[in-house]
């Protein structure tokens, strides 16, 4: 009973959302029990990995024919690997042209994509190498101009589990009318994933009428590098009434600036000098 309980615990807190065969995921992690029990009389609980949100890497572009021998050598470099996944096909015993990577670190993971990147791994064969983001954010179109944000909250949790927040923008001359889009926040990538497929099925109906469904572009954590050397803001939520002579004299105080260009309900402030942006 000790021991079903512990493998139904990991084969839940696994990330199968790459797996196909669940079930031959599932008798892998009752075998690696099963021996570990047998090497030693009490199976210690295996240890937490890293946080892989931030450390987990996409291969993509990867030649058919190419094996872990290859990758793992390669992304070494960049630093310890934790763990390798190469998607294979079962019916050629080919991958499937992507891997993911886990690094123990996030340093490593940067690194490799500024190694690997574009890396010519056969001639001709580049390959192409981000950072992994697991999306819990999806885009959704036609909808009602009308509805407020506690509306979509409450009809999308009646046909999808797990939403935990909508993102909403509203039109700039009217904030009582959004502007028949919205972004839904799940509470994990499995969560998105399953709601995605239901809204996509043409099944689930939301106000009596099928809505178009997308992956949100995931938001990436910007390079420390890049944002280290940033002098622009970005401002938003501003009143008709603010001009871009306001903002400049708002702004000034701060230091010296290069110019300012408002548009609509939102504006960029142009610094000389970064630590007067930071300021």
């Amino acid at each position: 009973e000790e021991g079903a309980l512990s493998v139904l615990q990991q084969f839940k807190e696994s990330d199968l959302s790459h797996v196909q065969n669940k079930s031959a995921f599932l008798c892998g992690v009752m075998k690696t029990y099963r021996q570990r029990e047998k090497q030693g009389s009490k199976v210690q609980e295996s240890t937490k990995g890293p946080d892989e949100a931030k450390i987990k890497v996409f291969v993509g572009k990867i030649p058919r024919d190419l094996y872990e021998d290859e990758l793992v050598p390669l992304f070494e470099k960049a630093g310890p690997i934790w763990d390798l996944r190469l998607m294979m096909d079962p019916l050629s015993g080919q991958n499937r042209g992507y891997a993911f990577i886990t690094f123990c670190g996030k340093e490593a993971a940067q690194e490799a994509v500024k190694l690997c990147d574009s890396y010519e791994i056969r001639p001709g064969k580049h390959l192409g190498v981000c950072i992994s983001v697991a999306n819990n954010r999806l885009f959704v179109g036609s909808i009602p101009k009308n509805k407020t944000k506690e509306n979509i909250l409450e009809e999308f949790s009646k046909v999808t589990e797990g939403l935990v927040d909508v993102i909403l923008y509203h039109q700039p001359d009217d904030k009582k009318k959004n502007r028949g889009f919205c972004f839904l926040e799940y509470e994990d990538h499995k969560s998105a994933a399953q709601a995605r497929r239901r809204l996509m099925s043409g099944k689930v109906k939301v106000w009596g009428n099928v809505v178009t469904v997308e992956w949100a572009d995931p938001v990436e954590e910007p390079d420390p590098e890049v944002m280290a050397k940033v002098k622009v803001l970005f401002v938003r939520n501003l009143a008709t009434t603010v001009t871009e002579e306001i903002l400049e004299k708002s702004f000034s105080e701060f230091g010296k600036l290069e110019r300012v260009k408002k548009l609509k309900d939102y504006a960029f402030v142009h610094f000389e000098d970064r630590g007067a942006a930071v300021k």
